[in-house]
């Protein structure tokens, strides 16, 4: 695997090709999905673009392998206890899909909050490769996000 700048990220021109067949959120196919010669993903696919500033969020797909569900609930639990610690990082919800597919919302002022959540605590969950190689069945699909409307509260 080559190294560049951001390990777990795909560089600029492969993930602007990876924009154009990738449209929403979630599994991604195996077109998609860059590894190794050790058979290791990435362990993250970004796609999406920052676009105008405004509100922004992360979707952020993952699904564990069978044995490692525990782990990847635990990873959850982990990145929660970072998030929880971020001014920038508003709402945010860890969910399941089903016994193996989990998913994350969580919403962001700006740009800037959302760089500076990339470059936190729960960036570093999601930059540490073996960890997500050996919990994950594919990397992690996190898409960009605009937030159009919201409603901030509970009734």
């Amino acid at each position: 695997m080559a190294d560049n700048n951001d390990d777990d990220i795909l560089a600029k021109e492969e993930r602007a090709a990876v924009d154009l067949k990738v449209t929403a959120p979630g599994r991604l196919s195996t077109e998609h999905i860059r590894w190794d010669a050790t058979g290791r993903h990435r362990g993250v696919l970004m796609t999406g673009s920052d676009g105008a500033d405004g509100p922004k969020a992360f979707y952020i797909h993952i699904e564990a392998k069978p044995d490692r569900i525990e782990q990847v609930e635990s990873m959850l639990a982990d990145i929660l206890s970072c998030v929880e610690r971020e001014p920038a990082t508003g709402p945010w919800f860890g969910v399941r899909y089903s016994d193996t597919v989990f998913a994350i919302f969580e919403a962001f002022p700006d740009i800037a909050g959302r760089n500076a959540h990339v470059a936190g605590g729960g960036g570093e969950i999601f930059r540490d490769l073996e960890r997500m190689n050996d919990h994950l069945v594919q990397p992690a699909h996190v898409a960009k996000l605009d937030i159009l409307m919201s409603k901030r509260t509970f009734a």
